[in-house]
C-alpha cells in the first residue's frame, strides 16, 4: 500500500524538460574555401623570399672603388685629398676604378672636369688630357713663400714676375738694393695640378719645392715658363671658382 501511494504522489509533478541529444543539434553551414587567396599568399611568400635572397647575394658581391670628393678640373689628377674609397655593388657593365688601382690612376689626367661626389670610372681619365683651344699648361717648381698656403687644384691664381737686383753704391758710399719692377705674367691662371698633403711620393725626396701646374692663355705660356726657370714667379690666389 505505501508503495502505491508514493507512486501516485509523484505522478502529479511536472516532468523535467528533456535535454536534446547530440544527434539533435542543428547542422552548421560548410565553410567557403577560397583557393585564389591561398595561392596569392603562397606567391607573396615566395616573392619575399626571392627578394631577400637577391639582397643577400648583392650585399656579398661588392667591390671597393674610387670616389671623387673634391672637383677635379680637366687635366687634373687624383690624390689622397680629393678622393676616398666606397663600396658598391659589382657591375661588369660599369668600368669602376677599383681602389687597388689608385696608384696607377694618379698617373692619369682627367679628360674633362669631374664634379665632386661621383664614383670614378675609366672613361673619365686618360694619359693625355685635352687642353682647350687657346690654352697651355706650364709646370712650376715653387719654394715656400712663392705660393699661398692651402693652394689646391681648381684654384684661380695670378702669376707675378718677382726679382730683385743689387744696386750700385750711392753718393755716401753705401750700397743699396732696389726691387725691380714686378709685373703680372698671367692674371687668370687655373691650378691644374698640385700634390695633396698625403702625396709625399709626388715630390722629390729631399726637395722643399712644390710642383704646381698652371693652365694659362697660350700667349702667356712662354713668359711664365721663362720666369719659372729663373725662380722669379710668385702666385697669388684671386677670386674665382675654387675646386672646379
Amino acid at each position: 500500500m505505501k508503495i502505491q501511494e508514493r507512486t501516485g504522489a509523484g505522478a502529479g509533478r511536472p516532468a523535467a524538460p528533456a535535454q536534446p541529444s547530440v544527434g539533435d543539434r542543428l547542422p552548421t553551414p560548410p565553410r567557403e574555401r577560397k583557393p585564389a587567396l591561398a595561392a596569392l599568399a603562397v606567391l607573396l611568400i615566395l616573392v619575399g623570399a626571392l627578394g631577400a635572397t637577391m639582397l643577400v647575394l648583392q650585399a656579398g658581391d661588392r667591390i671597393e672603388v674610387v670616389k671623387v670628393t673634391e672637383a677635379i678640373p680637366a687635366g687634373g689628377s687624383v690624390n689622397s685629398s680629393n678622393t676616398t674609397s666606397v663600396m658598391v655593388a659589382k657591375d661588369d657593365s660599369i668600368h669602376y676604378v677599383e681602389w687597388t688601382q689608385f696608384n696607377e690612376l694618379k698617373k692619369l689626367k682627367a679628360v674633362n672636369a669631374i664634379p665632386a661626389g661621383v664614383v670614378a670610372v675609366g672613361e673619365m681619365f686618360g694619359s693625355e688630357a685635352g687642353v682647350a683651344a687657346g690654352k697651355a699648361t706650364v709646370g712650376l717648381s715653387l719654394k715656400a713663400g712663392q705660393y699661398p698656403t692651402g693652394i689646391k687644384q681648381g684654384d684661380t691664381v695670378a702669376a707675378y714676375r718677382v726679382s730683385s737686383a743689387s744696386g750700385s753704391s750711392n753718393g755716401n758710399g753705401n750700397s743699396s738694393s732696389s726691387a725691380s719692377s714686378n709685373s703680372v705674367i698671367a692674371d687668370n691662371a687655373r691650378v691644374s695640378y698640385v700634390p695633396g698633403p698625403k702625396d709625399s711620393g709626388d715630390e722629390i725626396v729631399g726637395s722643399t719645392n712644390l710642383a704646381v701646374t698652371l693652365t694659362v692663355d697660350s700667349d702667356k705660356a712662354a713668359d711664365l715658363a721663362q720666369a719659372a726657370s729663373n725662380g722669379e714667379v710668385a702666385l697669388v690666389k684671386v677670386p674665382g671658382t675654387s675646386g672646379n
